[in-house]
């Protein structure tokens, strides 16, 4: 009788190959066409549909053993499926560090921090230690942790995200595109987190308009300009009416159709525009807010 890791060893790789004839059989030429106009690196892709890669990850929820070899894969739809059915409570620093040495497309950034890696106790400190790195993607994977966690890490003192802010101001004269895209994310998305915070972020937003670059003008007048909207000030109160128990109106809730509660995306190249695309590639779950609930 062979030794039970043998066979488990066995029956993951029956799965795996599995889960890889299944995303061949949904070879999708035009889905690709059109991740490939959207900037995404599509070398190695099928086109896989994001309702499909939600079905597969429904099937293998929390599989680490898996996730690590899906994205070893090197293939993009598998990627985002390791991200989708990895168990953050068994992610390690050193898997964070070689999946982000592994990242080769803006999107599989985007999802692997916001669908795993905002849930891992380390998801703090490489969004500080990423924006340090001169590797784009993996620098902008530092302010793409800094923005998903502003939304979603509801224990976190305000001390943490006022430093942010300083290392935001730091980065915003990176003139390269999908650097400053997140960067811009991470100001808007702190911004809104709660009135104290909004006027922190329009404080460094004034001072980054200031800064001798074209990246930084492009920042700061892009987050004032939301941060000073009416509708975005009146959904911040409404999110702070409904934690001390009111009832906010239900007219400000923001649009569910991009990344969590944020109605413009990262404006990277037009997430809203792919989803809206019938059957085409779209971020994910970017559309739930809660991991939990579309996926496992």
């Amino acid at each position: 009788m062979p030794p039970p890791s043998s066979v488990r060893e066995e029956a993951l790789a029956v799965t795996y190959a599995e889960i890889l004839k299944k995303m061949r059989s949904y070879y999708n030429p035009r889905n690709i066409a059109g991740m490939a106009r959207y900037g995404i690196n599509v070398k190695k892709a099928y086109g896989v549909s994001a309702p499909a890669l939600r079905e597969m990850a429904r099937a293998h929820c929390r599989n680490h053993a898996l996730a690590e070899r899906l994205w070893a894969s090197g293939i993009h739809d598998a990627k985002h499926l390791a991200a989708l059915c990895d168990d953050p409570k068994q992610v390690t620093e050193e898997q964070m560090e070689r999946w982000a040495r592994d990242f080769d497309s803006w999107d599989v950034v985007d999802g692997t921090c916001n669908n795993l890696f905002r849930l891992t106790p380390f998801a703090h400190q490489k969004a500080v230690e990423w924006t340090r790195h001169e590797e784009e993607y993996v620098k902008r994977a530092g302010y793409v942790l800094m923005a998903c966690l502003a939304v979603h890490d509801k224990a976190a003192p305000d001390s943490t995200f006022l430093r942010y802010l300083l290392i935001i101001k730091r980065g915003a004269t990176d003139e390269r595109n999908f650097v400053r895209k997140a960067v811009n994310w991470a100001l808007r998305q702190i911004g809104k987190r709660n009135l104290e915070l909004r006027e922190a972020a329009i404080k460094t937003g004034k001072q980054i308009q200031k800064l001798d670059s074209r990246s930084a003008r492009w920042i700061a007048a892009d987050a004032l300009r939301e941060l000073a909207n009416e509708k975005t000030v009146a959904m911040i109160r409404a999110r702070g009416a409904k934690s001390y128990g009111c009832r906010p109106n239900s007219l400000l809730k923001s649009p569910g159709n991009c990344h969590p509660e944020e109605p413009q995306a990262t404006k990277d190249l037009g997430i809203c525009l792919i989803l809206q695309m019938p059957g085409c590639f779209a971020s994910l779950s970017m559309t739930c807010p809660k991991r939990s609930s579309t996926i496992c």
